[in-house]
């Protein structure tokens, strides 16, 4: 699920009321069936885990083995399980390679992944990813996000905050678009990216291919396209059907 709107709109505030970080002001916000103002940060840390948008913020040891080991530790694991736990984890992220050296030292592709490791490790439900690809290069931001499908094949939900529509358009399955601390769409990314006003007015805009698709709408092109090559596809059917 992807969380999208313009800065400020809400975003970061409302997944953070999920593990603890923030506590709501009103209403009720209610984890896995139960309050989470009843639960302490520790304990919503079993269900949902939380990977910062800066990852600096989150990486403290001194190696990445031991960044890992410590949310599993901390929470009490035996050790068998702690050991399995980070073996997946390390794996899941591909950081076998540097599994010995220091997080500090790396490269922002890999702090990520890093800080996404340690979150992994605690096993939880669901991974709150905040901005995960800002800063990365297309080619680093591809790793991340097929590592973190494979997560979500695995059965745990992903939550991603992004401003980077391409990412939701390829990898979300649903979509809550926010504006002013409200939720105002809540879709999957081809209802979202067909509703151009609602984006439009929470400073969204969806991926290029969408946006000709939506000039090209006219000629017959559904609106809701979400890649070129359903693009080119839907002008192929349409030209054929023409004929």
């Amino acid at each position: 699920m992807a969380i999208v709107g313009s800065n400020a709109c809400g975003k970061t505030t409302l997944a953070k009321n999920l593990n603890g970080l923030l506590r709501p002001t009103a209403g009720t916000v209610v984890v896995a069936g139960r309050a989470a103002e009843d639960q302490t940060v520790a304990q919503l840390s079993r269900v949902v885990g939380y990977a910062f948008q800066n990852p600096d913020h989150q990486l403290f040891c001194a190696t990445v083995d031991e960044e890992v080991r410590f949310g599993p530790v901390n929470l009490g694991y035996p050790e068998d399980q702690i050991r399995a736990k980070v073996e997946h984890a390390i794996e899941a992220m591909s950081l076998q390679s540097v599994r010995k050296l220091s997080p500090h030292t790396l490269r922002l592709s890999n702090r990520r992944r890093v800080s996404i490791a340690s979150v992994i490790a605690m096993d939880p439900q669901v991974i709150v990813l905040d901005e995960p690809t800002t800063g990365l290069d297309a080619g680093e931001t591809k790793v991340l996000m097929e590592n973190v499908l494979r997560l979500n094949r695995e059965g745990r939900t992903i939550v991603l905050i992004t401003h980077d529509m391409r990412i939701v358009a390829e990898y979300a399955s649903r979509v809550l678009v926010m504006t002013n601390g409200r939720i105002v769409l809540d879709s999957d990314p081809r209802g979202a990216f067909a509703d151009l006003d609602v984006l439009r007015n929470c400073g969204l805009v969806p991926p290029p291919v969408t946006l000709l698709a939506h000039r090209l709408a006219k000629l017959g092109i559904p609106k809701d396209v979400l890649s070129s090559q359903e693009l080119v596809l839907r002008i192929v059917l349409e030209k054929g059907g023409a004929r």
